[in-house]
């Protein structure tokens, strides 16, 4: 388990992704590691130092549960068969047990094994399974390249569900014959039940990457694709918002198309600059060819920057109620690598409204020559 986490690449935002608590399947912490043996310790020096004998055996009893939390069965066991042998020896003085307290500790001991036992094995399945569950899940959306032909590029993924790598939010930065091609979107609803819509969404920008000249034709694809699969289920209702961007062979000019959403945001010299996109129809309601998208067209400048952002990030609310001051925030957490970027982006976000209950996602491209930035 830990070793499939170790593989993924920090500029995809899954370095802290995994943050499940104890009782949601993270590894037991320290203490809890500890404590039954520093319990037992703590029973024997506290026996051997008091002048008088004291009445605290009961606490062995306590010892072989508490290492079924964090324990395998042979180490409850060696914990277990210690709490007996200090129970019974004279020289710790625990008040001379009768044989009904020895039974009594003995049985909690060979019932902490066994539950440490099935304890055990279930933990190991579902690492099992959650490993298998990561990589598939990757190899819906995997780690974007550090670079594709002209951009720098680089995104940053927290899904709402605790413990996904998938939600409903999804980003792709692709190379083909007509150029670089890049999307971010967010597809109805999220968590696991997105990942299908996700997916299928995906796979068809993918395609559509080395089958469709211009960003219009690839919008068009992706609403025939989400059109295609709704009218699949009785009274489905998919759709997406998404945005579009086509590089050029130099990177020097990007045309946008927005379906549902806004577009991306130009960093340029210290500044932030709202680009004059209009959002279109979003995806999956057939109106790719009676509402055609717009295209418009930026030349980009040497440094600049595109960021873009889910409503993850502009909707989150702190305490009080007021939403996250994006464009009053991005300047002053700008950074040359844009994987920096978006990671301070999200330290920054999640100072200002801790529980985020939104999938979060952002995708920032730097074009620029393939051996400068």
């Amino acid at each position: 388990m830990s070793s499939v986490r170790g593989r993924l690449p920090r500029r995809y935002g899954y370095r802290d992704l995994d943050r499940r608590g104890w009782l949601r399947g993270a590894p037991p912490p320290l203490w809890a590691r500890v404590l039954p043996t520093a319990m037992l310790a703590g029973v024997c020096v506290a026996e051997l130092i008091s002048p008088e004998p004291l009445d605290i055996g009961f606490l062995l009893g306590a010892i072989p549960p508490l290492a079924v939390l964090a324990h395998g069965p042979v180490a409850t066991a060696v914990l277990g068969g210690l709490s007996v042998v200090v129970l019974t020896v004279p020289l710790f003085r625990l008040n001379d047990p009768g044989s009904t307290d020895v039974l009594t500790v003995c049985f909690v001991a060979l019932l902490s094994v066994l539950l440490s036992f099935v304890r055990s094995t279930r933990d190991a399945q579902l690492v099992t399974e959650r490993a298998v569950a990561e990589v598939a899940q990757r190899a819906v959306v995997p780690p974007l390249p550090e670079r594709v032909g002209p951009v720098r590029c680089a995104g940053l993924y927290r899904a709402a569900q605790s413990g996904t790598l998938v939600g409903g939010d999804f980003f792709d930065v692709r190379a083909g014959p007509y150029g670089v091609r890049a999307v971010m979107g967010d597809v109805q609803g999220h968590g696991l039940s997105a990942v299908d819509t996700v997916a299928s969404l995906l796979g068809a920008f993918r395609e559509a990457v080395l089958d469709e000249p211009d960003p219009e034709g690839v919008a068009a694809r992706l609403d025939r694709r989400l059109a295609v699969d709704s009218a699949g289920e009785p009274h489905a209702e998919l759709f997406a918002t998404a945005v579009l961007m086509d590089f050029s062979a130099d990177g020097g000019v990007v045309r946008i198309v927005a379906c549902g959403q806004s577009g991306p945001l130009l960093l340029r010299d210290g500044q932030i600059l709202e680009l004059d996109v209009e959002p279109g129809t979003p995806l999956g309601l057939g109106l790719a060819e009676v509402t055609p998208p717009k295209v418009v067209s930026v030349r980009l400048r040497s440094g600049d920057r595109l960021f873009l952002a889910s409503d993850g990030v502009t909707e989150a609310r702190d305490a009080d109620g007021a939403f996250y001051p994006l464009l009053e925030r991005l300047p002053g957490l700008a950074d040359a690598d844009p994987g920096a970027l978006a990671e301070r982006v999200w330290s920054d976000l999640v100072r200002h409204c801790p529980d985020v209950r939104d999938d979060v996602t952002m995708l920032v491209l730097a074009p620029g020559r393939q051996g400068g930035n």
